[in-house]
C-alpha cells in the first residue's frame, strides 16, 4: 500500500508505503532537502500514530527523496519582518520536534533511519532517534546549530554524548563541521556504511529481517537498552531477570526453540 500524505496545497511531504510488514516513510520535499514545515511535521506525526497502531507493521524505516535526507527546519518559514516578536522557538520544540523524537525512541517495532545526503540539524537527530542508521557512503550528519546561535535539540544534546562520547560530541555540536558517513560509523555514530545505490536495498532487507523475527523479544531489546542507559547494575540485572522471564513463557520463544530442534525456520507471531 502506498499513501501519498498531502499537506498544504498540493505538496505531499510525507510518502508511506506498507509491505510485507515493513512501513517506510519517505520525506518527500526534496526541494527544500526535506526540511521540516508544519505540513511535513503534521503528516509524520499521524504516520507515526497510524503505523505504531498497526499490529501487521513489525518494522519502520525513514528516509529522505532526492539528494538530501533531512536538513532540518524549514527556515523559510522562521523568517520575520522588521519589528516583528522573536519566535518561540521552544514552543516548535515542544509542540512537534519533541514529541516525533520521543514517539520514535519508544517506538514499538525496531526502526531504521535509511540515510541519502545530508542529515543535518533536526534531521540529524531524527536518524539517530532510529534504532539502528545505515547510510550511503556520499552521506554527511551534521550538527550545524552553533553557526546560527543555537543548540542541538531534538534530543541531539542526549544522543550525541551517549553514541560517540563528550569528546565527539562537543566536537560536533561546536564546530558544526560534517562529519562523513565512514567516519560516523567509525566512531560509532551510525550502524553501517553501503554503496549509495545498495542503501534501500540494505534498510529492506534489514527490516524484513525483523518483520519475520520474534517480534515480542525485539521490543524487549529495544526497552531494556533504553532503561540500561539509566539504570545501575543491579536494577538492571532485575529487570533482565524479570524480562527473560515474561519472554520464557512467551508463544514465540517456544516457537523459536521448536523451529531450532526441527530444522526448520520459525513462524513467530510476536506473542
Amino acid at each position: 500500500m502506498v499513501d501519498k500524505q498531502t499537506g498544504a496545497g498540493s505538496e505531499a511531504p510525507l510518502a508511506v508505503d506498507v509491505k510485507g510488514g515493513v512501513a517506510t516513510l519517505t520525506l518527500n520535499r526534496p526541494q527544500a532537502m526535506n526540511s521540516f514545515n508544519a505540513a511535513m511535521h503534521e503528516a509524520m506525526a499521524a504516520a507515526l500514530a497510524r503505523i505504531g497502531a498497526d499490529e501487521a507493521v513489525r518494522a519502520l524505516i525513514i528516509t529522505g527523496a532526492g539528494r538530501g535526507f533531512c536538513a532540518g527546519q524549514d527556515l523559510t518559514e522562521r523568517k520575520r519582518a522588521p519589528g516583528d516578536p522573536p519566535p518561540d522557538l521552544g514552543a516548535s520544540l515542544e509542540a512537534r520536534y519533541n514529541p516525533m523524537i520521543r514517539a520514535l525512541v519508544n517506538f514499538r517495532v525496531p526502526t531504521i533511519a535509511a540515510v541519502n545526503g545530508v542529515a543535518a540539524g533536526a534531521g540529524c537527530s531524527l536518524a539517530l532517534a532510529c534504532d539502528m542508521v545505515i547510510a550511503g557512503r556520499s552521506a554527511k550528519f551534521v550538527q550545524a546549530f552553533s553557526k546560527i546561535g543555537l543548540i542541538p535539540d531534538s534530543g541531539g544534546t542526549w544522543m550525541l554524548q551517549r553514541l560517540i562520547g563528550r569528546a565527539k560530541a562537543l566536537g560536533m555540536a561546536l564546530t558544526g563541521e560534517p562529519v562523513a558517513a565512514v567516519e560516523a560509523e567509525r566512531i560509532g555514530l551510525i550502524w553501517k556504511v553501503v554503496e549509495d545505490g545498495e542503501l534501500m536495498a540494505e534498510a529492506n532487507a534489514l527490516a524484513e529481517g525483523f518483520a519475520s523475527g520474534a517480534g515480542l523479544g525485539l521490543a524487549k531489546v529495544k526497552e531494556l537498552m533504553l532503561a540500561g542507559a539509566t539504570n545501575d547494575l543491579d536494577a538492571q540485572l532485575d529487570l533482565e531477570r524479570d524480562t527473560q522471564r515474561e519472554l520464557g513463557r512467551s508463544e514465540d520463544y517456544a516457537e523459536g526453540t521448536r523451529a531450532f530442534l526441527e530444522k526448520r525456520k520459525p513462524v513467530y507471531k510476536g506473542k
